[in-house]
């Protein structure tokens, strides 16, 4: 079979209807939350410091023996990473198996 050779092209700031779409919006919601996690906790610690009295109530608390702050980034951030990878292929595939039974339905 002599089929004509597409050229695809990706843009994640303006990708096509349909899958891509979906896809990228899933992408960027889960970038979003890790750098809300991420980040956002960090600064958070940062805006609360009050460095006179020794830093803010999130420094001073203790969870499994270890500072709240160290357990969150030595701990928690590896598994939220974890978290957001099954996340996320979970809706890839549910995307992925919705448009192929939509693919299959236009052959029929």
């Amino acid at each position: 079979m002599d089929r004509k050779r597409e050229i695809y092209t990706v843009n994640l700031f303006r990708p096509k209807k349909g899958y891509m779409r979906e896809e990228v919006f899933i992408i960027l919601a889960v970038l979003f939350g890790w750098g809300v996690v991420t980040f956002g906790f960090q600064l958070l610690i940062r805006l609360l410091s009050d460095a006179p009295q020794g830093g803010s109530m999130l420094t001073r608390l203790h969870l499994f023996n270890l500072p709240f702050h160290f357990w969150f980034t030595a701990q928690f951030l590896p598994l939220w990473f974890i978290i957001l990878c099954v996340i996320f292929n979970v809706y890839v595939d549910r995307l992925t198996q919705r448009h192929d039974r939509r693919r299959d339905r236009t052959y029929e």
